[in-house]
């Protein structure tokens, strides 16, 4: 029998008083999802001890709703993370909350004819005032109409601006924040959420503004040609993680398959075709990998892509609702690491952006 199989003992919890970090260090070496839990917090950790390293975090889903939005301002805040690529509606939704509006915890349990009779929108086990969701649409709006009409926008640009706005008026939602803290969100499919709508409303009052998806996305992988190495985390799947992963393998075609000077990575066999695989990677989902969908495939899958590297220690994938994972992770990141840390200067995505 090959002692190869036997190198790592698990270890049993033991109960007592203890930090949140701790117990996850204690639960990295158990196993199933507790497991992955502890273990994506190493990873986390490791990311943050690198140097030269870019942070780039996928947030997808409606998680501003369910109060995740302030732990996403803390991770820009203290840059644990670098850059945000989000759905529209966390960057949206949140700003709701901002505004000191809120949301309500409610139940799924409910006749949803009543609650659209009454003017409550429901996100599973919260509810929410559609009159609050038009007064953000409203504000959204009212900031559109001061953008100029005659540049096109990068999804990162307009939310930089947005931030700066929203920061004057002192409400501190993630788009305020990230700006401040010169981290930039990208939302490529920001039209599939609140924004689509108060674009709309700028139309009607004769303001059109034009967001470039073209131009975003060549901003978007120029992230790739400017750090030596790339560590990503993703809360869900979707759009956010789907662009993320591209870092990894577009900048062969935006480089005319020059490569990156500077940066290791490989070459496919059968083609000029650089790709530079993302040195860490942790994953929070909920979907599962045999249904063929992005939001579920393994981190393993994307190593055959060139995305995603294969060295072992380097990625984490934990089947965890978000609202479990992302609170535990935060805090034991919080108690470990308790210097702000020094990232990547990115201010250069919002030069000559008024």
């Amino acid at each position: 029998m090959s002692d190869s199989y036997f190198k790592k003992k698990l270890e049993p919890i033991k109960v007592k008083q203890k930090s949140i970090s701790q117990l996850l260090a204690e639960m990295s070496k158990t196993a199933y999802q507790g497991r992955k839990l502890g273990e994506a917090v190493d990873v986390w950790e490791n990311m943050l001890k690198e140097k030269d390293l870019t942070i780039a975090m996928g947030f997808a889903g409606s998680m501003s709703t369910a109060g995740q939005w302030t732990i996403i301002n803390w991770l820009i805040e203290n840059r644990f993370i670098d850059v945000l690529v989000s759905t529209g509606a966390n960057v949206s939704e949140d700003i709701v909350d901002a505004m000191g509006l809120g949301y309500y915890q409610g139940s799924p349990m409910v006749n949803d004819e009543q609650l659209l009779h009454d003017d409550v929108n429901r996100y599973y086990d919260v509810y929410g005032k559609e009159t609050d969701y038009r007064k953000m649409e409203e504000l959204v709006t009212e900031f559109i109409m001061t953008v100029k009409t005659d540049y096109n926008y990068t999804s990162a640009e307009f939310l930089y601006l947005l931030g700066k706005y929203l920061g004057k008026k002192k409400i501190p939602a993630i788009s305020a924040v990230a700006a401040a803290n010169g981290v930039p969100i990208f939302s490529p499919a920001m039209v599939d959420s609140a924004y689509g709508e108060t674009f709309l409303m700028a139309k009607n009052q004769g303001h059109n503004v034009v967001i470039d998806s073209v131009k975003e996305f060549d901003q978007f992988i120029s992230i790739g040609t400017k750090t030596k190495e790339v560590g990503v985390v993703y809360v869900g799947g979707g759009v956010p993680k789907d662009l993320t992963q591209l870092i990894a393998i577009s900048v062969s075609p935006q480089t005319c398959d020059q490569g990156v000077k500077g940066r290791k990575g490989g070459l496919r066999k059968g083609l000029q075709e650089y790709y530079y695989p993302h040195k860490y990677a942790i994953q929070i989902t909920t979907d599962s990998p045999q249904w063929g969908g992005l939001s579920g495939c393994t981190l393993e899958e994307a190593i055959s892509w060139g995305k995603i590297n294969s060295k072992e220690g380097t990625r984490a994938v934990c089947y965890c609702d978000a609202t479990i994972a992302l609170p535990l992770i935060a805090h034991a990141l919080c108690e470990r690491m308790p210097e702000k840390r020094k990232g990547p200067d990115m201010n250069w995505l919002f030069k000559g952006v008024t």
